[in-house]
């Protein structure tokens, strides 16, 4: 008898959850026919749908491939122009004249260390087996060692940043004294001039990379003296930024502008280089700058390391420690965890598949 009362109950249970779930679905599509319900997961509304930023002639940037993708909609870009440099690219943050930049950790770092209200936000840049530094020089140079460039002039595309760290390094590796560095002269010289000033003997060495470089080693009449990953290995040398009160004022945007960068990044990364390339083509093409685009079919690799360029403490405490080892920064003076943030990543850590 228990039994047989047991069995009522559990089917009288049945018969009712069968009933709710029917109403429920009832009630749900008559409140999506009116009107009343949301989509799933929508996106809350942006602060801003215009985002500033500096190019680059005859390159594609990752924020205008991203845009391109249809990674950053409903935002939109504003091209104001293009940069020649990662240091002036990211005062220009500072500023305020655009939204976003980007530029070598090093430069980024002292920037901050002089307490400008900027962080770093995703990997944009760095050197692999295909895409870095390299410092040339003409074939019958008698330049051979870092020692031969004591009294000579070298080409960097501005001072303070990425190759003149890279260049320092060179020679503190190879025992040059600091008395003895500062004997090798820097040039700062945009780097589409670079192959031409070397070529024509106004300096002694040219660092050369990605596109630029490829195309001057195919004219030959060129070699390599030593590269940025000889010294280093492969490393994402640096990052876009954004200001502490841009992410304050408009979180919404600065998630959907960043994710959308990594996003574009992450597809440069796994799309293949013709694919890559075809895609930079086209931008350029319909972008309408006037800029010789002829570059781009040298294009190989991101050389961002992480994916979708992830920040992490070690990728910047490397160039910390080089700014203590130089006196530039005190121990201590500068934490790696409080120049970056991953949080508007689309990669991060811990997000969720109902995030994406």
């Amino acid at each position: 008898m228990m039994n047989a009362i047991l069995r009522l109950l559990r089917a009288r249970r049945a018969r009712l959850g069968r009933a709710t779930r029917m109403t429920l679905r009832v009630l749900l599509a008559g409140a999506v026919a009116l009107g009343l319900t949301a989509p799933a997961f929508a996106e809350p509304p942006l602060e801003k749908t215009e985002i500033r930023y500096q190019g680059s002639a005859g390159q594609v940037t990752f924020i205008e491939l991203a845009e391109d993708l249809g990674y950053l909609a409903p935002l939109k870009l504003k091209w104001v122009g293009n940069t020649i440099s990662g240091p002036q690219d990211i005062q220009t943050v500072v500023t305020g004249d655009i939204d976003i930049g980007g530029a070598f950790y090093g430069a980024i770092l002292k920037l901050i260390a002089a307490k400008a209200p900027v962080k770093a936000v995703v990997g944009y840049y760095g050197s692999d087996a295909n895409t870095y530094y390299g410092s040339f020089v003409k074939d019958d140079s008698p330049i051979k060692t870092a020692r031969d460039l004591i009294g000579k002039k070298v080409a960097v595309n501005t001072l303070g940043a990425h190759l003149e760290f890279v260049l320092r390094e060179y020679l503190a590796r190879s025992g040059i004294s600091a008395s003895e560095a500062k004997q090798v002269t820097l040039v700062a010289i945009p780097p589409v001039s670079s192959e031409q000033a070397l070529r024509q003997g106004q300096v002694e060495v040219s660092a050369l990379s990605g596109v630029l470089r490829d195309k001057a080693l195919e004219r030959g009449g060129i070699r390599s003296l030593f590269n940025d990953t000889d010294l280093f290995g492969q490393f994402t040398g640096g990052a876009y930024v954004l200001r502490d009160k841009f992410i304050e004022d408009n979180p919404n945007a600065s998630r959907k502008l960043v994710e959308g960068i990594s996003r574009a990044i992450e597809w440069a990364q796994t799309t293949p280089p013709e694919e890559v390339r075809a895609r930079f083509d086209k931008i350029i093409a319909e972008r309408k700058r006037n800029e010789d685009a002829s570059s781009i079919k040298y294009w190989k690799s991101t050389g961002v390391v992480t994916k979708g360029g992830l920040i992490s403490d070690s990728e910047i405490q490397m160039w910390i420690d080089w700014l203590v080892k130089d006196g530039l920064f005190k121990p201590g003076q500068v934490k790696a965890s409080d120049t970056y943030t991953n949080a508007f990543n689309y990669f991060r850590p811990g997000r969720t598949a109902e995030a994406r």
